[in-house]
Order: structure tokens, then sequence, then C-alpha cells
């Protein structure tokens, strides 16, 4: 079809499907006056987003003989969500139709965790509200909790069930009780959506194992390895440790099943239109429950071609703009997160209004540890002058760990402009951050440590990377200084670097590494989980002592997020790198509107002058003070930076 054609048909369309719609909407229970109202706003979000929502369609399953008969179930599948969703979210999309940049503001930090090793289960989670609240936190990302695979689960990102808690952790109406809860306190909930795989213990799986040609139509599925070999010539392996490949036998079947992670992971087959309708209705489902952001997992491997490494497909992207057009006419609420560990360039191309507003920065959180090691930041610098920017009402999340492992994930190109040779910069790295480099102060663990091609990450806490945890074997005061002053500056400039800052819940009492994984079966593979402590509650409580490492750890962090709150240019604002002939210092400039923020940070364990009488050329004050700590300094002058100091200087 010609842009034309496709316009007509979308319009033609629309109005067939229509009056199937408004006979759906009917089914709302409210008086005629209000019935109206919200045919009006269903109406007009139709206006709006149909003919992208069409056009995308069109693009990925226009090819299919029965085309139009998807389009139609998928958009019925949209209205009954919509007529579910309940009243309350439905104010809250009306409120984020008129505040749809909310998620980039200053007073927005965020919080992850794992529901069972953060609190227990759902209910004690609720009442660990005003602990958040108290921290600062208004958005929190809860790790999968839906029911998942017996044993080993990858996590919990093997789902057996989307509709499901896992009975260890509560039942769905708890959930629900927990997102009302956080919403009332301005706490917004985020989950998984785990969309590039099911469990194969999943309903869809077990019917496929049964031999029903509707759901192996679901998965990968062959009857030899004819194809799979073909499709392997152009693929990685992302767990090369555990077994090799990307295709597992099914004996039960005698067929091959496409598996990207583990052999538990069946890929969905999302050429299928019918995989996407399914997956469209569990993903608004999930919606309904409360959820205010999703964060799209594995979003990088979610549609497969033959030649081709599938990865990073338009196709791919073409999907998850599907579904957000949909989410803007059943739950405009709803924002996305993606989770693309690749290449920077790759990682960026998942982020617009229309796609994916939010974004892990991988790139950020590698070459923050980077500068760490080398206690240089010459190729941080490189990457933010040229990466860091992002599309209009768009946002990065900045962190420093998370449930999974460090990869790094730096340009080649960005390495080699700088000096560096990224292959030997990468095994330095692997090296220093295991504890395998003199004078290293990191306590990581290796992850998926390919011997064929070398290739490693890294698993660690915050805490045991920045080297509090050697520090407190050592039992030396001057090593601990040291270590929290590394996180103190870390988090000082993941606060203010632009973008919305997430904690891996724990790192605020300095939760180091726990290595009884490599005891427990189901865990010791999976060197990640030395990274997954639980949360030490009793040990948290019984520090009393303002002076003890965690509880100085607690209020540095808590300073940074509240005082982050207080300064309007740490928010939506812009950031450009400030010139320091230093290679240990970063400096930047944030500024929104009349707000200006001057931020230094010293890599380095030594104490560096640096001279500020340029910033009048940038138009900064005379006088400045720092946002942190109230000291004053003058731009007639030098500043002098302490071992890992970090400043945020407000004109006085």
């Amino acid at each position: 079809m010609s842009e034309f054609d496709v316009d007509y048909e979308a319009e033609r369309s629309l109005k067939r499907i229509w009056p199937k719609c408004e006979e759906r909407i009917r089914r709302i229970d409210c008086s005629g006056s209000d019935h109206e109202l919200l045919c009006e706003t269903l109406l007009r979000r139709f206006d709006e987003h149909w003919y992208r929502f069409f056009f995308l369609l069109h693009r990925l399953y226009g090819k299919h003989y029965d085309f139009f008969f998807y389009l139609e179930s998928i958009t019925l599948t949209v209205i009954d969500a919509w007529v579910a969703r309940p009243a309350a979210l439905k104010e809250l999309d009306l409120r984020r139709e008129s505040d749809p940049d909310w998620y980039q503001s200053e007073r927005i930090t965020g919080g992850s965790a794992y529901v069972d090793l953060f609190a227990g289960d759902l209910c004690r989670l609720r009442e660990k509200i005003p602990y958040l609240r108290d921290l600062g936190l208004r958005y929190l990302h809860l790790m999968p909790l839906f029911a998942s695979r017996p044993g080993n689960s990858d996590g919990g990102y093997a789902i057996s069930d989307y509709r499901t808690v896992d009975p260890r952790l509560g039942t769905m109406d708890e959930l629900r009780a927990l997102a009302d809860e956080l919403r009332a306190v301005g706490i917004s909930l985020v989950l998984d959506f785990v969309f590039n795989h099911t469990s194969d213990d999943h309903e869809w799986a077990l019917r496929a194992q049964e031999g029903e040609r509707e759901f192996m139509n679901y998965y990968h599925i062959y009857p030899d390895r004819v194809i799979p070999d073909q499709y392997e010539k152009n693929l990685r392996e992302i767990f090369p440790s555990v077994r090799r490949g990307n295709f597992y036998y099914h004996a039960g079947m005698q067929r091959w099943v496409w598996t990207t992670f583990n052999s538990f992971q069946w890929d969905l087959k999302y050429s299928n239109p019918e995989v996407f309708r399914a997956m469209a209705n569990e993903m608004l489902f999930l919606a309904n429950t409360g959820v205010e952001a999703l964060r799209l997992d594995a979003v990088a491997f979610i549609w497969k071609k033959m030649g081709t490494n599938c990865e990073n497909l338009p196709e791919a992207h073409w999907l998850i703009q599907a579904f957000n057009a949909l989410c803007r006419i059943a739950a405009p609420g709803l924002i996305f997160k993606s989770e693309a560990i690749v290449h920077p360039d790759e990682v960026a191309r998942y982020i617009s209004v229309h796609e994916c507003q939010l974004s892990y920065n991988p790139t950020l959180m590698a070459l923050l540890w980077e500068s760490l090691a080398t206690r240089e930041t010459r190729l941080l610098k490189r990457s933010l002058s040229h990466r860091h920017h992002l599309p209009e009402s768009t946002s990065w999340v900045n962190y420093l760990r998370g449930h999974d492992d460090i990869g790094w994930s730096f340009d080649d190109g960005d390495a080699w402009q700088v000096g560096i040779n990224p292959s030997d910069h990468r095994d330095f790295l692997n090296r220093f951050y295991t504890g395998r480099f003199e004078g290293s102060f990191a306590r990581g663990v290796p992850f998926q440590h390919n011997t064929d091609t070398g290739d490693m990450r890294i698993s660690g806490t915050m805490a045991s990377l920045a080297g509090l945890e050697e520090a407190l074997e050592r039992k030396d005061e001057q090593l601990i200084e040291l270590a929290v002053a590394r996180i103190r500056m870390l988090y000082g400039v993941l606060c203010s670097i632009g973008g919305l800052p997430l904690l891996f819940l724990g790192e605020e009492w300095a939760i180091l590494n726990d290595y009884s994984f490599e005891s427990d079966p189901d865990k010791a593979d999976d060197s990640r989980w030395v990274h997954r402590p639980r949360m030490d509650w009793p040990i948290i409580d019984k520090v009393s002592d303002r002076c003890h490492p965690r509880a100085r750890v607690f209020q540095v962090l808590q300073e940074i997020i509240l005082k982050r709150k207080e300064l309007a240019a740490l928010g939506n604002g812009n950031m450009r790198l400030l010139p320091c002939q230093n290679t240990h210092v970063l400096a930047y400039l944030r500024w929104r509107d009349a707000h200006t923020v001057v931020v230094f940070a010293n890599f380095s364990e030594r104490t560096i002058a640096v001279d500020i009488r340029y910033l009048r050329k940038e138009g900064i004050a005379r006088f400045l003070r720092d946002a942190l700590t109230g000291e004053e300094f003058s731009t007639h002058d030098t500043i002098e930076l302490k071992p890992y100091a970090i400043h945020w200087l407000e004109e006085a």
C-alpha cells in the first residue's frame, strides 16, 4: 500500500470497528453524563493515536491475509482493557496527559528491589512505605514478582503466569493495594514486563508441548536443526558458561525451541500477530493493577530475522512503538522503560516519546566504574560529550548497580579517540574489579566468563566494588574514609548529571557481597546473586552510631536525594561539560531557566586544585555556595577538591 492507501484504510477500519467499541464502552457502570465524557475522552485518544497505531501494525503484519481480523481483535482488546480500568487510574491518566514529563522532575528519585529480599512479601513491603518516603523516593521498581517456574527461574524472569503473583510474595489484590498506597504518598510503582519469552511451564508453552498447533506457533519451534543452524551462524551466545547456542532440544516434543537466554525461557514468536494481541492483553492487565511504568525486558531480542544477529532489528522498534500507541489509548498514565544492554548507539534508538520514554543508561554506569578504576575521566567525558543528550520528553534512568551484572558497554571508537585500546582496557577493568590487579580496592566476582573469547562481566554490590568490603575487613579507618567518599562522589554525579537516579535498595546501607549463593544449587551457577543479598533489617536497626560506615552512607545518600529535590536545575534541565584540563576531574554545568548548578567531581584519592576563574566567562556569579555542605567559593580563585570530592555549586 502507498502512504495514501494506508491512511484511507486506517480511516475506513476505524469507522468499521467503532460501533463494536461503543458496544464495549456501554459496559461501564456510570451516569449518562459521565458516560458521554468518557466516550469523548476515548474518541480524542483515538483521533490522536489511531493512525500511528494502524500504520505500525500494518508495517508488522500487513502481509498477513487476515490482517484486518487481527486489527479488530487487537483494537477490541484495547477497548476492553480501558473499560476495565479502575476510575482512580482513569483520573491518573488525565493528570499524566496534563503533565506528560512528570518523570523528568528533580523530585523523582527511584529505588529498585526484590520484594522477598527487601521486605519478605507484599504485606510487609507496605509497612516499609514510610521508610521509602523518608529516604526520599518517588519511584519504586519491583523486580519480577509474578509466578515463575520452581527452582532456577533466572531471578524471576521465567514467567509462568503474568496474572498471578508468586504465592510466596502475596496476591494480586495485595499488589493492587500496594500500588494504591504508594500512589497516595506520591510514589509510582514500576514493574517488569518480561515480553521476549515465557517460562517453559507457562500455559502457552505447556499447550505447545501437548502438540496444540495454535500454541506451538506462539514460539519458534523446529523439527530438526536445519533452520536453527542457519540462524546460529549470526547469533551470539548470551550465557556461554551455562550452555552453548540459542536453541534447546525438547525431548518430549522431539523438537528444537529458540531459547536466547536459559533453556527454560522460550522466546515468543512476534511475527505471529496473535502473540502480539495476547501479550498486549497481558500488558494492559498489568497496567490496570496500578503500575505506572513498565520495564521492557530484553528489548533487543524480541524480533527474529534470518541472516541477521536478531538484535535491535527495525521490527523490534515498531513492535514497542505499537505497544506504546495502544497504551496511549487505553492507559496513557503508563510509560515504558527500555532495558537494552547493547552498544550505546543501539540503546539510544529505543528512546523516544513514541517508544520508551525512559531508558537505563548502562554506558554511564559502566564509565563511572571505569573512571573510578583509572582515576581518569577521559573516556567518561568523551561519551558524555555526544551520547548523553536525549529527545525531548525522555529521560535516562541512571544507576550504579542493579540486579544485573556490569558489562563494559562503552563505544570502541570513543576509546580509540582518547588513546585507549578498548580490548586491553576491558581486560584491565575485569582484572581490577575482580581484585586481580595490584592496588585494586574492589571485590567483584566474574560473571559469564567466556574462556573462548575472554569476555567477562562483573558482579558485586556497589559498596564492595567501591572498596568498603576490603576496608572493613582490614579495619583500616583511612580505607573506610576513602570508600565512603567514593560512594558519595559517585552518587553525587549520578543525581546531578541529568536523568532519573535509581538506587538498588540496600545500597543506601552499603550492603556488601553475599557469597552464600554458592551453596544454593539453584543459584550457584549465577554469580549475580552475590549482589542480591537480603536486606539485613536487624543489623540496620542496631546501627545507632552515626559514625558507623553503614550509617554514614545512609546519611550521605539521603542528604543527596533530599537536596536534589530543592535544585530545579537538576531536573528537566540542560547539561554541558565544562573545560577542565585535569583528567582526574569531571566538571559540568546544569541549568534550567534562571537556575544554575556547577558540579565538580574528583575521581582520584589525590587532593587537586582547580582554577575556576573561567566560570566568570560562563556567566556564573562571583560567589558560589556548595548546596551539599554550605561551603562558599569565589570564582576569582581556585577550588581545592579533596580525595573523591563532589561539589554542587549554586550562586550564593
